[in-house]
């Protein structure tokens, strides 16, 4: 007997796969999206193709996904996966900048596709990032720039912070519309802080990614002045995302943003720019005609 089903991207590495280590039990299914066949033997665990760098493979992944539950509800919508390129020059399947394309475009379209299928009371997370706030990363948007973040090579550094804040604005979108707070459907964007040890930046050198690990004291140290640099573990992290998928932790009734700041989460508010309904509103009807969709 099925209890719970949870459907989730980024479930085979770092802080997804800690997190799927947390809620994966035998009274539950767990439906994850992969490029490549998962080695998890945890009980009910499936793995689904999906390459989130293709919004043919996205519709795809949640054609399967309805499916594979026919009727059943989801009970949490889980869109964790990230990538982070090192050159702003690549390009997705459909043409769009890559990290952008995978981060929020795909998710995005996720999102839209499958929130139908979430049950009443159910949840839906999508990972963010504080680097999507100006207050902790200088790098991070102060305006909306879609034509440049969409443009391989446009973007000019700023693929990663503007994807994140394109995962948030989807959620703050998805927590004000109506059939969302009538069904009581709780919208999450999770902020899992400086995570060290994680495959986001895989695409990095060696030598970066060692250099990355050796100054974790010196994070640590630097965020007793500025808690966003403390850098957590996907343990931790991985913990956080579990508890709020199945119930364990929920948000303030007025929170979307979940923030976890030296190990602990908050619910702090996130940038102006995230918080802007003009901003959401143009960032929700632009991403849906790049991903082909009716704005509503």
């Amino acid at each position: 007997m099925t209890n719970r089903t949870i459907v989730m991207t980024g479930a085979t590495s770092g802080i997804g796969a800690h997190a799927l280590s947390h809620l994966a039990a035998p009274d539950t299914c767990i439906l994850i999206g992969a490029r490549g066949a998962s080695t998890s033997r945890l009980p009910g665990v499936e793995t689904l193709p999906l390459d989130l760098a293709s919004l043919e493979s996205v519709r795809g992944f949640a054609d399967s996904v309805l499916a594979r539950l026919d009727c059943t509800k989801v009970d949490a919508l889980v869109l964790n996966a990230g990538t982070q390129s090192t050159g702003t020059e690549h390009a997705s399947a459909d043409g769009y900048e890559m990290t952008f394309a995978v981060n929020h475009l795909a998710h995005y379209l996720l999102a839209r596709l499958l929130a139908p299928s979430v049950s009443d009371g159910g949840r839906i997370i999508l990972t963010t990032s504080d680097t999507h706030d100006p207050r902790h990363f200088p790098g991070a948007p102060k305006t909306l720039d879609l034509d440049g973040w969409i443009t391989p090579g446009g973007s000019r550094g700023a693929a990663y912070p503007a994807s994140k804040l394109g995962n948030l604005l989807t959620a703050e979108s998805l927590a004000r519309q109506a059939e969302i707070h009538t069904r009581h459907i709780t919208v999450i964007g999770f902020n899992p802080g400086l995570t060290g040890g994680t495959g986001l930046s895989r695409s990095a050198p060696a030598a970066v990614r060692t250099l990355f690990q050796a100054l974790r004291p010196v994070f640590r140290a630097l965020s007793v002045f500025r808690p966003s640099l403390y850098m957590g573990t996907p343990e931790v992290a991985g913990t956080a995302l579990a508890r709020l998928a199945n119930g364990t932790t929920t948000p303030p009734a007025d929170r979307v943003y979940a923030s976890l700041v030296r190990g602990k989460l908050e619910y702090p508010d996130p940038s102006n720019l995230a918080l802007s309904p003009a901003a959401q509103s143009e960032m929700w009807q632009r991403s849906a005609q790049l991903v082909g969709l009716p704005e509503n």
